[in-house]
């Protein structure tokens, strides 16, 4: 088997810019454990945030974004993100995305594209597809590395753990810096574990939504990056803030379907089943606060008058005609559950969305350990703080992927030589006799987490969601070492591990912020900190009993 120059694992808009771009300086291995149009890439409607417009400033999108983010970004790494924002968007037509042009009169002032404002930006900034900004994308970057002959796609090929000095064979371990040389992940097909090497690994897993009961991710979104790096020794930060989208579609018994926050930009308003606005007694910005403020007041509105949803009412902002033509596939989600936006108000709860926090690192997305880098929703770069602005992820992968790259076109990191390194040793173990139990164990996480470690929290909540994740975690543990490898227990075992780190995190945060909300604390401290945690070099839990 080859060994590359750099592995991606992960096939979003982080991990398929960053192959397109090393494509030119060496060979590249893309591993994703579904089809490479999985994730939740292709799932963001609203589009991705850029001052293109003369009127509009950097140092207000920068703003924006500090505020959204409740004293905690790294002001450095935000004005990074806002600078090559222009650039970004210029990289992703170059590859072939086709996004909603602007009329030819607003053209003639200098904004090529339609732009569109979302809650907590100060201006209409956000470059979108129609709203399936993030299809087009996937769409424009998979048919990019399909023609790239430097870019070898592995499909369903799920990663298992990172390649570290103990996975050399005896007498070629090395003293110095704590590397990663590669990845190992099971074939499928071939229902085997193959060992991939490359002179640089990468991260872009995405985010772990299916820890809750109500996500609007992708079934993929299971944390493995983030588990995965934590095992092999990096630290991760901020695993406490779980974005919240406000708005999904209310329908019980049917999968999550994003409402996008384009609509209260277009207008739109959110009401209780009386009517009322609610939100214009909470925010300044009404229905167009940011994430955190509105799910918040919808979840606070919902125990208030005891009804299992909200509602965005779209009836004042244009005909039916019109909103089909801004919102062609929302309006007809809706649609095909009898609700025309036009006329009938949307209903709506909040659902698990984005992972601000993930693997820590540095204004080039290098994490503690040489050689491995993380980008995109695998991360915590900073940029985010405690609260995401809406649509900051979709530039976020594109502009980190290139400082990664440039960062290891700088450091010249040399391809391992297979020969120092083991092949996966199976055990010959043998297979679970009722692999029903991975989706029991499953519902259990997703189900405590949404209860014990949601919108709001305590330390009440938090201490019996950790006494039942610890349960979990053993009978999981002692799964995957007595019984053969399989995608399902491979995405349970990282989805345990980044569970128990949301809420060992949550547990160490004694105030209130952002995203992060305990009755307990309800006051946010003068003083702003991040929250990192690492494996202990005494731990056992991880290794084989």
């Amino acid at each position: 088997m080859a060994v590359y120059d750099c592995i991606v694992v992960g096939s979003g808009i982080a991990g398929l810019s960053f192959a397109l771009r090393a494509a030119k300086h060496g060979k590249v291995l893309v591993l994703t454990k579904q089809l490479s149009g999985a994730g939740s890439t292709h799932l963001a409607q609203g589009g991705i945030a850029s001052v293109m417009d003369p009127a509009d400033s950097v140092a207000r999108h920068v703003q924006d974004t500090l505020t959204a983010g409740a004293g905690l970004c790294r002001r450095n790494r935000v004005e990074i993100l806002v600078e090559r924002g222009p650039e970004a968007i210029r990289d992703l037509v170059d590859w072939g995305a086709r996004f909603t042009k602007a009329t030819a009169r607003v053209r003639a002032l200098g904004v090529p594209f339609d732009l569109v404002r979302e809650g907590g930006h100060s201006s209409s900034r956000i470059v979108h597809a129609e709203d399936s900004t993030g299809q087009e994308i996937q769409r424009a970057l998979i048919d990019a590395v399909r023609r790239n002959a430097n870019v070898t796609v592995l499909e369903n090929a799920p990663a298992i753990d990172l390649i570290t000095a103990k996975h050399m064979r005896p007498g070629q371990r090395e003293n110095g810096p704590r590397r990663v040389y590669g990845v190992y992940a099971l074939d499928v097909k071939r229902n085997r574990v193959e060992m991939h090497l490359a002179a640089a690994t990468v991260l872009c897993t995405g985010g772990v939504g299916q820890a809750y009961a109500h996500t609007t991710n992708d079934s993929v979104s299971t944390g493995d990056g983030i588990a995965m790096a934590y095992r092999a020794g990096a630290a991760v930060e901020d695993m406490e803030f779980m974005q919240f989208h406000p708005t999904s579609f209310y329908n019980p018994g049917q999968p999550t379907y994003l409402i996008s926050e384009a609509l209260r930009g277009h207008g739109g308003v959110l009401r209780n089943k009386r009517g009322e606005a609610f939100m214009n007694k909470v925010h300044p910005l009404k229905s167009l606060a940011p994430r955190d403020i509105v799910a918040r007041a919808i979840d606070a509105e919902m125990k208030r008058t005891g009804q299992p949803c909200m509602y965005l009412d779209m009836t004042q902002c244009g005909s039916r005609a019109e909103l089909q033509k801004h919102f062609p596939n929302i309006h007809q989600h809706c649609l095909s559950f009898g609700i025309d936006m036009s006329k009938q108000w949307i209903p709506v709860v909040p659902a698990a969305h984005f992972m601000c926090g993930g693997v820590k690192v540095d204004s080039d997305s290098a994490t503690e350990l040489e050689n491995l880098y993380a980008v995109g929703e695998a991360s915590c770069t900073g940029v985010h703080g405690a609260n995401r602005l809406g649509s900051n992820s979709l530039l976020e992968g594109v502009v980190f992927s290139e400082r990664a790259l440039n960062r290891i076109l700088k450091s010249a990191p040399v391809r391992p030589d297979r020969r120092r390194f083991r092949e996966w040793d199976s055990f010959k173990f043998k297979p679970a006799p009722e692999t029903i139990i991975y989706s029991h164990s499953l519902e259990l996480i997703r189900s405590t987490m949404w209860h014990y470690v949601g919108i709001v929290r305590s330390d009440f909540r938090l201490a019996r969601a950790a006494e039942f994740l610890r349960v979990i975690s053993r009978h999981i543990h002692e799964d995957y070492w007595s019984f053969s490898m399989e995608p399902n227990l491979i995405e349970l075992r990282n989805l345990t591990l980044c569970a128990e780190l949301i809420v060992r995190s949550a547990q160490r945060r004694k105030e209130s912020r952002g995203l992060h909300y305990n009755v307990d604390y309800p006051k946010t401290s003068v003083a702003s900190r991040h929250t990192v945690l690492r494996l202990p070099a005494s731990s056992s839990r991880l290794r084989r009993p």
